[in-house]
């Protein structure tokens, strides 16, 4: 008899959220998810990495029924994403010091969707675990990256005047707090040195404290956690994975640009490089801030334009979205307190020497398995749905080996 005790059906879910799922569904109307009867899991369950495997692919897939979201909209035009003209073949590689190929990847790193562009065509495509071309998968911490990009235009679109500015300039509600003194290229870096731990799977965390907060469903209410917080270091001096540092970015394009994130991201990048399909982003509430850490979803291949228009410095058709050099300088290692972070703003570079396959590339990263992978001297995008049975630690193959093996298999 299969084990149901961590399962969420569909009718109980509609019932024990209703007000939340309402605010979802008129927040994010026309957004229509072909998985939506599935039976789910609770975003607890997934950060504690207790769900049997069917239903947490469910979840994954259905990430926008767990709590409000707003919908981020694709223009009218779609960035075509033709055939490569030699499709990327199962190729051979090392990884620990052991033989892989292509289809050991996908199985053993429990991959449920792999897309390879190489010169903005598609060399190899393939959907696993029930997904489709339709599906909007759950980015975890790749959204991120998307929130820091979102910082970079607003730069460049003038409400932002620098990236030195002190954030307190934007938010004058954490003047006094621990944040008071933090630039937003501090933020960025998340060298605010503001203290905050990241542990998924600890009850205690403060990145639990923040699912509790978003749980409760006030406006407000992480940046109200995130201005409680103790200082652990002067700005700039260390680096410290936070979550809650996003949320914060989030809160500072809203307040710069006057509207709502995931609005903002609609008209300056999604409508703009040619997505085919609506996001959704989750909210903190139905009238709150977008979580800037985590819960947007969207189509593989969606993900993919989003690497394309990173490889192309910004620029969307004739227009520039982000500063010139902004690419660079977000995906490249940063020296904090003398110290090389291979962090970038909000991206992270792939540490590998001169010389080999990963030389330059960056990526942007999720929890269980979520990759936006980035090659400019290669001109290659891989994106990688991953449905990991815990949040960190599992993969038995490294996607860096991957990625390099991929990179030389389509120079064959």
């Amino acid at each position: 008899m299969p084990v149901v005790s961590n399962v969420v059906p569909f009718k109980r879910l509609i019932l024990a959220t209703a007000m939340t799922l309402s605010a979802s569904l008129c927040l994010a109307a026309e957004v229509t998810n072909p998985h939506a009867d599935e039976p789910i899991g609770t975003v607890q369950q997934v950060y504690d990495g207790a769900l049997m495997p069917g239903i947490q692919v469910n979840t994954f897939r259905n990430i926008d029924r767990l709590f409000a979201t707003g919908a981020v909209r694709q223009g009218g035009k779609v960035l075509p994403l033709p055939a490569a003209q030699k499709p990327l073949e199962n190729f051979k590689f090392e990884s620990n010091g052991k033989p892989y190929d292509l289809y050991d990847y996908v199985s053993l790193n429990r991959v449920s969707g792999l897309l390879v562009i190489k010169d903005g065509k598609i060399a190899h495509e393939n959907y696993q675990l029930g997904n489709t071309e339709d599906t909007r998968w759950m980015s975890m911490s790749v959204v991120k990256s998307i929130t820091a990009t979102l910082v970079g235009a607003a730069i460049q679109d003038g409400h932002i005047k620098s990236i030195d500015d002190l954030i307190v300039q934007y938010l004058p509600e954490l003047k006094g707090s621990a944040y008071d003194g933090v630039s937003v290229r501090n933020l960025l870096q998340m060298a605010s040195g503001v203290g905050w731990n990241e542990t998924y799977t600890d009850p205690k965390s403060d990145r639990r404290r923040m699912l509790e907060v978003q749980n409760a469903q006030t406006p407000g209410g992480v940046l109200a956690l995130m201005a409680k917080l103790p200082r652990a270091a002067e700005p700039g001096t260390r680096w410290n994975y936070s979550t809650g540092e996003t949320h914060v970015a989030g809160a500072l394009v809203r307040a710069a640009v006057g509207k709502p994130v995931s609005q903002y991201l609609s008209e300056r990048i999604w409508s703009k490089v040619g997505m085919e399909s609506d996001a959704t982003w989750w909210l903190e509430s139905p009238d709150g801030l977008e979580v800037g850490g985590s819960g947007l979803s969207a189509t593989l291949r969606d993900y993919g334009r989003f690497g394309l228009f990173l490889l192309n410095d910004g620029v969307a058709g004739d227009e520039r979205i982000l500063p010139e050099g902004w690419i660079e300088e977000a995906g490249s290692p940063k020296t904090i307190d003398g110290k090389q972070v291979d962090y970038g703003y909000m991206l992270w570079p792939i540490p590998e020497s001169e010389g080999t396959p990963n030389e330059g590339a960056f990526e942007a990263r999720g929890i269980f398995g979520q990759h936006v992978y980035m090659n400019p001297r290669e001109n290659v995008v891989i994106v990688v749905w991953g449905a990991l049975p815990k949040p960190q630690g599992m993969a038995p193959i490294k996607d860096n080996d991957f990625f390099a093996a991929a990179v030389e298999a389509l120079k064959r």
